[in-house]
């Protein structure tokens, strides 16, 4: 198992008070753990006339803006809502477009544990309370060509999951303290 790291954690302080819930774990993100019936997953080209990526489920536009209301960045995200959405999670991807994400969405704050089985690329995954704050921040490295993607598991607290491309933060310096905001 890979170390557990927060980018830029030292620079804000994690909001208090976080609802610690009952510690249910759930799998998701980006495991391939499916009971037969996966999404299919569509590639996207902004050139191609191919449908975008996860063109199937329903999306919404996230925007990320730090504490004092400022937009960092946005994607559109698919939303994962389901627990068969959220066990296929971007397995099945083979690339992901910048402007794109996928939203996990839980009923709850819960302790969540995230992996990348059967993972192309890596991503950048952001954990959120209920109110949107972002709790963690992991680079998840995909798995190396003799791993299964087992190796690489991320631990959060939140009630909401956003999976962008790697270094999607950094390069926006979305830090832990940032909020999530998108209709459902």
């Amino acid at each position: 198992m890979t170390s557990q790291r927060y980018l830029r954690t030292d620079r804000r302080t994690m909001l208090a008070g976080l609802s610690t819930g009952l510690g249910l774990t759930a799998v998701a993100g980006c495991t391939g753990i499916s009971d037969g019936d996966e999404a299919t997953i569509a590639d996207s080209d902004a050139d191609d006339a191919e449908p975008p990526a996860h063109a199937e489920y329903e999306s919404t536009d996230v925007r990320v803006t730090d504490p004092d209301g400022d937009e960092l960045g946005e994607v559109t995200a698919a939303i994962a809502d389901t627990s068969e959405l959220q066990r296929t999670g971007l397995s099945d991807t083979e690339t992901l477009p910048e402007n794109r994400g996928m939203l996990f969405v839980y009923d709850s704050v819960e302790e969540l544990t995230f992996s990348m089985p059967e993972m192309a690329f890596p991503i950048d995954i952001l954990f959120a309370d209920d109110a949107g704050v972002i709790t963690s921040i992991y680079r998840a490295r995909a798995p190396a060509p003799r791993e299964d993607g087992t190796e690489q598991i991320y631990y959060g607290e939140g009630q909401y999951v956003l999976e962008v491309v790697y270094e999607w933060t950094a390069d926006r310096d979305v830090q832990v303290g940032d909020s999530l905001e998108f209709e459902l």
